[in-house]
């Protein structure tokens, strides 16, 4: 074989044995390698708020169980703050009001805001309690409850007429003041006018020599 076609074959092989093969990065280059996903942390599922006590006015539960539950139910509103009745409140108008000891304990916690529509709103569900013949061991508390908030109602009622007796007096009282400084804004426009000038009397001599005159005139 010619020289020369030897030298081609072997051109040909280097360069296909060089396109075979994948180029390497250089000594000490950094390789590139793809981050991880970082998934996002699930966002925590928003928790119901607690109630104040458990409930268990189930029909299975005892009646003693479920007149203790609810006076201690009672106890525990009373030392509850503003917002946790509130939050109470709303949970319990979600649910339903028809379990013994339901609307006794929605009543509950509205006589504590000591609002005259959450008065008037607690007295119709303890009166609801005591026709509801489901809860006949409640009815004792429903009672005492019915005259306490009968006798807040009544207080509520007197001190709303005491206070609109007080607006009606300080109505009074603005209108009186807004006359009496009209005549008082009268009395000083008058003192600031000018006196009246009064008339020119002619001098003492003056009247003397003319009375003469006139007695010594001739007829």
């Amino acid at each position: 074989m010619p020289w020369c076609l030897r030298a081609a074959l072997c051109v040909g092989a280097a360069w296909l044995a060089g396109c075979a093969t994948a180029p390497t990065p250089p000594d000490g280059a950094p390789v590139a390698t793809a981050a991880p996903a970082v998934e996002p942390a699930p966002e925590p599922a928003a928790t119901p708020p607690e109630p104040l006590a458990p409930e268990s006015d189930e029909p299975a539960t005892p009646p003693k169980d479920l007149l203790r539950d609810t006076l201690a139910y009672a106890d525990r509103t009373l030392g509850a703050s503003g917002i946790e009745l509130a939050r109470e409140a709303a949970r319990l108008s979600d649910l339903d009001e028809n379990k013994p000891s339901r609307a006794l304990r929605l009543a509950l916690v509205l006589a504590q805001s000591r609002q005259p529509a959450d008065t008037a709103r607690a007295l119709g569900l303890v009166q609801r309690t005591l026709t509801n013949p489901a809860a006949q061991d409640l009815h004792p508390l429903a009672r005492l409850l019915e005259a306490r908030l009968t006798q807040q109602r009544r207080l509520e009622e007197q001190l709303e007429r005491q206070a609109q007796q007080l607006r009606d007096a300080q109505r009074r009282n603005d209108q009186l003041s807004e006359r009496l400084e009209a005549v008082r804004a009268i009395e000083r426009s008058l003192t600031t006018r000018p006196a009246p000038a009064a008339p020119a009397t002619p001098p003492p001599g003056a009247a003397a020599g003319g009375a003469s005159n006139n007695g010594n005139a001739k007829p």
